[in-house]
This record gives structure tokens, C-alpha cells and sequence, in this order.
């Protein structure tokens, strides 16, 4: 019954519109499946087409158009029919009426599950549009890591929409390409889908620069058939030696697209005609055998630049890219750019993941190899997750991982590593586990122990060195480059700051409950921390540490008798802002501020000469520290407990800097560390160190009275062989 009635809803294959037969006939389907597919996007296609009708684009066309548009990009990037139902789909629940229990009843869980991932969050109120932004990023890329499918039906609604950009207005237009510049194209280069990566580059090139644009387009049109000439002389010895040597291949001829040409014209400073590889030539073979043999042939018959060869057959890039790529000096001495892969590879290398979608059936190996590429998202993904991360600091964590190239680096004992270009010996480290990452106190690079900001470069050997008495610095985070080594250290300092801040408030509460002669109010909150608003002591320490908290506040919940007394605890405990007059203390001047103490923060140790400022601690008075210091509060959030405040050093003072030094462990290191500073005239306060697989630790506290003699130290420090790094602590 129900199948004589859809016989009677669906038309028969001939009587389907020729939009929906051209999506049918980019699928590869087995004929007895056939049907089902058939009618199974057929209804999606009726119910997509339903749902957006009489909505118009800014076009003018209808808005169904842009749906079927993006399951037309789907089909022929060879995705799987549920995935293009999907793409048909896609706008639905966000702007028809439509709902997500419609989806699942007439399409199954897994069609809305895709849907729902490129949907825009709704319902919510955001401060900016930025934040709006980041959130829906988070979502998508949320999806994305449970199905690798959301962002390959984002890519074809992004790919359609820059497409039919200029219907926008302009402020518009420039705000979705820079947002395609910034995550879509660099994402589907990081998912190896070369072709659309390009495509998206040229649409945002026409609509960021679009004069260059234009005149690059007519540069390009008028070279053609010059290019075409050189090309066709180009391949005609190839082409003979291929067929000589049995060898099946197909040899074209590929234009680089505009915004590449405008990069490397960019890059180089040179005009239009001094690119010589605007068109690289590309040999696609059936086998891997072959292309190497091919290589040989077009290196007996061109000189090759020995730089400019890469093997990404045998060392595949992050993205899954795998290609031989060599650059010869062809006739006239121009510069030509070749690369050899097979027809397999060179459909991987234009659609990426989305090619191993062919496989889902018949190959695991293929899919176990996309899970493979996507590891990295999922890693951020789970990273950000952990950490509680802003959906802000999710983006840029994203943006890390996206805007790098990547080198090769191996273990000492071969094994293979991939990073970002630029990368440090910590980035390696914590690639190889975050615990040898945290501990990571020096490297071997090609046998030689280098500093921990060293860059890598392509085929370096390195073996990191580690130290129990090791932890991360915030300097650290100046020039790691992976998101993994960013939110590993970031986590450890808010952990370290955490516990500092525990430390500070028990021992803000234990002095002045011990001055006031309360010390019983401190059993009773250790007793029943709950009272006090917060579910654990260390909570509550933590709160008192930050300022969150005043002592009074906490005193008044626990003893309610002395509520009657509340304003002569709040002389005692807190600032008074009252009159305004002239404190100072500490060598630092404090103006409308009275009986409060000041103190030099001991996390990061100001000198004169270090930007400063003042934030007043109930209880405990103001605090100064460095502009730079990384444990101050959030000035946004408690603005009004900050106060300007300056050095005040009318005589010869010295103050206190502990400084940390890792240097090789050598002879005489001691020695030469210690005249560097008594030269100057520095008084030593205290030295720390141990020694660890060769490798020394410091911590010397110096007494200096401003910056400059600091600055003076550590330059005549930087100078003693064997140091590896300097930090002040």
C-alpha cells in the first residue's frame, strides 16, 4: 500500500527536472540501490523546495536555488545521499517553519543531526557581533568533530554564498569574506580540499582588493596563449618519454589561481611578469611506481632545483596531501613548477575528506586515514571543552591550528613528528605528551643543546630534555605555536595561580581573625564552609585571595551577633574612602587613599622603572604589581578596586628579583655567573640549583634598585657560554 502510494507521489526517472537528474548523475551508485536513492532525495528536494517557497534571495531568485545549489556542490564532490539531503536541507530549521521533530520523522536522525550542525544558534542575546560569531563558530566545530560532514555541507553553502556575494551590501560583503579568509578557507586547506580553498581564495580576493583583482584577471587573460605555447613545449618531451617507457599518464597543464599569483607577487616584490610558474604542470598516473619513474624522466630532461623538491608521497602532509613536487629550469630558463601523484591521490588533493565518502562501504582503511586528518580538530575540540574555554578563545585556538604550514621533525629514534612552521623544541614536547611538555627544560637540536625558543626547521633532530623541578613559564606562550602547548600551559598557570591564591586568602583570613582575636570564627568556617556562600574552604580561600570576597564579609556571616558592630569592622578591615591625602610605602606614592598598607606583590616582584599598579585587598591593604603581571585580576571586571599609583624612591634602595637561569652543565658556569655580577657591583641574595642530565637550573635572587640595573645583569648574564635561557620569576 504505502508503496503504491509513493509510486503515485514520485515521478517516474524521466519525468524528474533536469536540475535534480544532473545531481543524480554525479552520484556512483549500484543500480539496484538506485531507486531508493532516488526517491530518498527526491522528497528532500520537494520538502526543501516547499518549505523556502515564495522566499526570495537578495538576487532576486528564489531561495531554494541557493539549497539546491549546495546539494549540486555536495554530489559532485561524491558525498553520500543522506549528506546531500542534508545540503538541501540545510536552511530549514532556521528560516522556515520547518522543525527539528519534522526532520527526524521524514528524513531519520542522522539527516537532522547534519542539519542542526550548520544551523546558527537562535534564541540567544549576544553583547557583539564577534561573540555572536565566535559561539556559532564553537557549535559548528562541535559538530564537526562527531561528523566530519557538517563542514563539508558548510563548505558548499559558504562556496555558493561567496558566489553570489555581490548582491550584498558592501559593508556585508566585506565582513563574510574576511571571516571566509580567516576560518573557511584555511579550515578546507587544513581538511585537504585544495579546490575549494582556491575557489573561496579568488572570491575573497575579488571582493577585499577588487581593482587588483580586476587587473590581474585581464594580466592573466592577455598572457593565455603565450603560457598555452610554452606549456604544449613544455610537456611535448615528457609526453614521448612516458610513452617509451610504458608508462600511463595523464599530463595537463594547471593555472594557478589569482589570489596565489597576487601572493607570491606579494611576497617577492616583483611585477606580473617576472612569474615564471603561473601555470604548473601536473603527471597523474595509475600507480605509485610510476610516478617516481616519471620524476626520473623529467629530471634527465630539465635541470632540477634541488631545494624545491618535496616528497609528500612518502612524508604525506597534515591535511593528508600526497604528491611528488619538483620545480626544473624548462627552455628559456623560465622556472617551471611540476608535480607527479596518482589519479587516487589527485582526487584527494582537490576535495580532500570529502573524497574518502566513496569509501564508506567498501574501505575502512579510508576512513580510519580521515579520522586520522580530523584527529587534530577533535584534540582542540576536547582541549577547549577541558579547559572551559570562551567560545573567543576557542577561535583563536582554531586560528592557531589553521594559519600554518608544517614541517618535519624526528625523535632520535626516527620517528616522525609533524608541526607548525616556526615551532619550538616546547611545541614538540608537548606533542609528544603534555607531562614531558610541562617538564621540558632544554633540547638537543642536531646534537646540539639549543634554547627552548629556538625554531625548528624542516628534518631537524631533537631530543627534549626534562626536569621534575621544571614547570612552564607565561613567557613560554611568547613563542609556542600549537593550540595544544597554548592551553597546556595556560591551564597549568591558572592552576598555579588558583593555588596561590588559596595560599594568600587562608593566610589573609588567619591574621586578621588572630588580630581581631576571633580565631574561633576560623574553626567554624572550616567546619561548615558553607555559610560563607562558597561549598568548599579552598573555595572560599580562593575568593579572599582574588579580592572577591572582603574578611568582613565573611566574619559577619559566621558571628551574626556582631552585626551591631559591622561599622567598626568596616574601619577596621576596609578602605576608607573619606578624605583624600598622600600615602606612601614601599617606595610607591598612592594618592586619595588612607590607613592602608602597601606591599610589592611577591609573583612578580616589581623594581623602579616597571610600569605599575595598585589594587586594593580588603583587608590586606594595596597590592602593587607589574602592568605586565600575569595573576591580576581582570580590569575590565574590578575597575574600581585599582588604583594609579607610582615609585617613590627618594634615596638608594635596593629590592629583591629572583631570576631563573638554565644554562649546560659545565665547569666554571658558577663561577663566571657569579663575577658577571659582582662587576657590576650586585650583591647575590640566594642561589637554588640543580643539575639534570646535564642540564643546570637556577633560581638567584639579585638585589638591584631599578630596572636598568637589572637590564644591565641579564645582558652580561646572556653573554656566559652555555646558557640556554633567562627568565625573571
Amino acid at each position: 500500500m504505502v508503496v503504491d502510494t509513493l509510486k503515485q507521489i514520485l515521478p517516474h526517472r524521466s519525468r524528474f527536472p533536469a536540475k535534480f537528474r544532473a545531481i543524480m548523475a554525479n552520484m556512483n551508485l549500484k543500480e539496484e540501490s538506485r531507486e531508493d536513492v532516488e526517491q530518498f532525495l527526491w522528497r528532500a528536494y520537494r520538502a526543501a523546495e516547499q518549505a523556502h517557497d515564495g522566499q526570495l534571495r537578495k538576487s532576486g531568485e528564489p531561495y531554494f536555488e541557493h539549497c539546491y545549489q549546495t546539494a549540486l556542490l555536495l554530489s559532485e564532490w561524491h558525498m553520500d545521499p543522506v549528506t546531500i539531503a542534508a545540503g538541501f536541507l540545510h536552511d530549514v530549521l532556521e528560516d522556515t517553519a520547518l522543525t527539528a521533530q519534522d526532520l527526524k520523522e521524514q528524513f531519520g536522525p542522522e539527516v537532522y543531526q547534519l542539519v542542526d550542525g550548520v544551523t546558527k544558534l537562535s534564541g540567544i542575546k549576544f553583547r557583539s557581533h564577534a561573540e555572536r560569531q565566535a559561539e556559532n563558530f564553537m557549535k559548528m566545530l562541535l559538530s564537526v568533530a562527531r561528523d566530519i560532514r557538517v563542514i563539508i555541507i558548510k563548505f558548499a553553502d559558504r562556496l555558493h554564498n561567496m558566489r553570489t556575494i555581490k548582491y550584498l551590501p558592501l559593508i556585508k560583503q566585506r565582513r563574510i569574506a574576511i571571516e571566509t579568509r580567516d576560518v573557511y578557507a584555511p579550515l578546507a586547506h587544513r581538511l585537504g580540499m585544495a579546490r575549494v580553498k582556491w575557489d573561496l581564495e579568488d572570491l575573497i580576493f575579488k571582493v577585499i582588493e577588487p581593482e587588483a583583482f580586476g587587473e590581474l584577471v585581464k594580466m592573466v587573460r592577455d598572457s593565455r596563449s603565450e603560457r598555452k605555447k610554452y606549456i604544449a613545449d613544455f610537456v611535448r618531451p615528457i609526453k614521448k618519454q612516458l610513452k617509451e617507457y610504458h608508462i600511463q599518464a595523464t599530463v595537463v597543464g594547471r593555472p594557478k589561481h589569482y589570489y596565489s599569483i597576487f601572493g607570491k607577487m606579494q611576497r617577492r616584490q616583483v611585477n606580473f611578469e617576472e612569474i615564471y610558474d603561473l601555470l604548473a604542470v601536473r603527471i597523474i598516473t595509475e600507480r605509485v611506481d610510476d610516478c617516481y619513474a616519471g620524476l626520473g624522466i623529467v629530471h634527465q630532461l630539465y635541470t632540477p632545483i634541488q631545494e624545491r623538491f618535496n616528497d609528500f608521497i612518502a612524508t604525506p602532509k597534515m591535511n593528508g596531501y600526497q604528491s611528488l613536487h619538483t620545480t626544473v629550469v624548462g627552455p628559456r630558463g623560465k622556472v617551471v613548477e611540476v608535480q607527479l601523484r596518482t589519479v587516487e591521490m589527485d582526487e584527494t588533493a582537490e576535495i580532500g575528506v570529502a573524497a574518502h565518502w566513496r569509501y564508506k562501504e567498501s574501505d575502512q582503511a579510508k576512513l580510519t586515514h580521515m579520522d586520522r586528518q580530523i584527529r587534530w580538530l577533535r584534540e582542540l575540540v576536547e582541549i577547549a571543552q577541558n579547559d572551559k574555554s570562551t567560545p573567543e578563545e576557542f577561535l583563536e585556538l582554531l586560528k592557531i591550528d589553521l594559519f600554518k604550514d608544517e614541517i618535519f621533525i624526528f625523535t632520535p629514534r626516527g620517528d616522525l613528528i609533524q608541526l607548525p612552521a616556526g615551532s619550538s623544541p616546547v611545541d614538540m614536547a608537548f606533542e609528544i605528551h603534555s607531562e614531558v611538555g610541562l617538564q621540558c627544560v632544554g633540547a638537543r637540536v642536531n646534537s646540539k643543546i639549543v634554547p627552548l625558543n629556538s625554531k625548528l626547521h624542516n628534518g631537524d633532530t631533537v631530543e627534549i630534555i626534562t626536569s621534575e623541578h621544571q614547570s612552564p613559564g607565561y613567557a613560554w606562550l611568547k613563542f609556542v605555536q600549537t593550540s595544544k602547548a597554548k592551553s597546556h600551559i595556560r591551564r597549568f598557570m591558572r592552576r598555579a595561580q588558583l593555588d596561590e591564591s588559596i595560599r594568600l586568602g587562608e593566610e589573609i583570613l588567619q591574621k586578621i581573625l588572630r588580630r581581631l582575636k576571633m580565631t574561633a570564627v576560623h574553626k567554624a568556617i572550616r567546619k561548615n564552609p558553607g555559610r560563607s556562600g562558597y561549598e568548599t574552604v579552598e573555595q572560599l580561600y580562593a575568593a579572599l585571595g582574588r579580592g572577591d570576597v572582603t574578611v568582613r564579609q565573611v566574619i559577619v556571616k559566621f558571628t551574626p551577633e556582631q552585626l551591631p558592630q559591622e561599622d567598626a569592622l568596616e574601619r577596621k578591615l576596609s578602605v576608607a574612602p573619606g578624605r583624600r591625602y598622600r600615602k606612601s610605602g614601599q617606595g610607591v606614592r598612592v594618592d586619595g587613599i588612607s590607613d592602608l598598607m602597601i606591599s610589592l606583590s611577591k609573583c612578580c616582584n616589581p623594581i623602579p622603572g616597571d610600569e605599575i599598579i595598585g589594587f586594593v585587598t580588603r583587608g590586606r591593604g594595596i597590592t602593587v604589581h607589574r602592568v605586565a603581571c600575569s595573576n591580576l585580576p581582570i580590569i575590565d571586571a574590578n575597575h574600581d578596586r585599582f588604583v594609579e599609583v607610582e615609585w617613590d624612591v627618594s634615596k638608594r634602595r635596593d629590592f629583591v628579583v629572583p631570576l631563573k637561569i638554565v644554562a649546560e652543565d659545565r665547569k666554571h658556569f658558577l663561577k663566571d655567573l657569579t663575577e658577571s655580577t659582582s662587576k657590576l657591583n650586585t650583591n647575590i641574595a640566594s642561589v637554588d640549583m640543580v643539575v639534570e642530565d646535564g642540564i643546570m637550573t637556577l633560581h638567584m635572587s639579585v638585589e638591584v634598585d631599578d630596572i636598568r640595573k637589572l637590564e644591565r645583569i641579564q645582558n652580561r648574564v646572556r653573554m656566559i657560554p652555555g646558557l640556554i635561557y633567562m627568565e625573571r620569576i
